[in-house]
């Protein structure tokens, strides 16, 4: 693609980056068959061809407007079209760049503004916990669609101690799944456990960025990257962690592109791209074990495995743990779409309810028909985003695993 940068974004980062990705982009099309909002919506602008055009022209000077933003705030920021491009276009990296491009020239209505303040300091603040509690507490008397972004209280169960062991790993916590779902990373740690390795969250860790990244305040999420840094740094400096571990395939997703995110910060970029090299999804951690594990577990589980879009798009992982699960005994049933994303993408299914909810019946209509015990995942969002539409247990596989272990099934 040629392009033509105006002069005022030409010499800067952003522009030098913008023009590189979108000179790789060849108009072949290919990302529009696995676009869900253009698979939905049918609008070329509405694709990963139509906004890259959307970005271009406003790199090259013209004036962005309220139906711009839009057409990029749908989109679901899956990364399906990456995996399908032949030429190799990043276009999660530009779509970040056009949007804050245009969050600075196209003021936002005053109740979009609301409700993304609100959803970036509540999410990430010390009273998410007990207000999640509370709702817990009270779940059957809330109203249906309040309902279903609360899930129901689970046990936690043993936690075991990580200083029983000699290989150590970090554990990123975050800031949501241990109040919304304490229950994934009570798992985790008693896999690991299993498996001979102590898991620690570190005091200072928290958010990965993420929220705040796709919330359009992009200095708040740079900063809670470099705490991380800063957190796990000692323990990695110092050569006591063999990796860091992400139970959140959207938390992995994230930490791995703090190499990326910090490059041009000279206090942080070598720090980063360390951090970066330890960081391991949990299916990466158990696959080496995964065939010894069987042999302690019993009877094979019918399950559907809705592979997150950060764990097969982002971090190319959907093999790795399509097998992993399979040597564990679960008998993955096939189904349409796997590929597709499920209309979770974090905050978006607040933001975006109506395609979230499109995205949801559809991906839950293609499992429907293989009858599973049990839908897996790898990530909070997904995990309580198809629960909300489905009798069918949703669980992170983890706990599937541990549950297992325990003698038990998923439930």
């Amino acid at each position: 693609m040629q392009t033509q940068i105006a002069s005022w974004a030409r010499d800067t980062d952003y522009g030098r980056e913008a023009d590189a990705i979108l000179r790789r982009c060849v108009h072949c099309g290919f990302c529009t068959a696995t676009c869900p909002t253009y698979q939905v919506l049918g609008d070329e602008l509405d694709s990963p061809r139509g906004r890259i055009y959307l970005i271009k022209q406003m790199l090259e000077g013209a004036e962005p407007t309220q139906a711009t933003q839009t057409h990029l705030d749908r989109c679901l920021t899956c990364r399906n079209c990456e995996t399908t491009c032949p030429s190799g276009v990043e276009y999660g990296h530009l779509v970040d760049i056009g949007r804050g491009l245009v969050e600075t020239r196209v003021r936002r209505p005053w109740a979009q503004r609301m409700k993304r303040a609100l959803l970036r300091q509540g999410l990430t603040s010390r009273w998410f916990a007990p207000a999640m509690r509370l709702g817990k507490a009270l779940r059957p008397l809330l109203p249906a669609a309040v309902r279903a972004k609360v899930p129901a209280s689970r046990p936690v169960g043993r936690i075991p101690d990580a200083r029983a062991h000699a290989r150590q790993v970090i554990l990123l916590s975050g800031c949501v799944q241990p109040a919304m779902m304490p229950t994934i990373d009570a798992a985790t740690l008693r896999v690991l456990d299993t498996l001979g390795i102590g898991a620690t969250v570190v005091a200072g860790s928290g958010c990965c960025g993420a929220i705040n990244l796709h919330l359009d305040d992009a200095s708040t999420a740079l900063a809670q990257m470099r705490a991380n840094v800063d957190a796990w740094w000692p323990l990695v400096e110092g050569g006591q962690v063999e990796a860091i571990v992400m139970n959140a395939s959207g938390c992995g997703a994230m930490v791995k592109e703090y190499a990326h995110h910090l490059r041009k910060d000279p206090a942080y970029a070598d720090r980063a791209a360390r951090i970066v090299s330890l960081v391991r999804d949990v299916s990466e951690i158990v696959a080496p074990h995964a065939r010894e594990l069987r042999e302690r577990l019993g009877a094979p589980v019918r399950a559907a495995f809705h592979p997150p879009c950060t764990l097969q798009h982002w971090q190319g992982l959907r093999p790795l743990a399509d097998g992993v699960l399979a040597d564990l005994g679960f008998e993955l049933q096939p189904f349409a779409d796997r590929h597709l994303c499920c209309g979770s993408a974090g905050a978006y299914s607040v933001m975006q309810p109506d395609m979230a909810m499109t995205l949801r019946d559809r991906k839950l209509a293609a499992i429907a028909p293989t009858a599973p015990d049990v839908i897996l995942s790898a990530n909070i969002g997904c995990i309580a985003h198809l629960q909300s539409g489905t009798a069918t247990p949703v669980r992170h596989w983890i706990e599937a695993l541990d549950e297992r272990l325990q003698g038990g099934r998923p439930s």
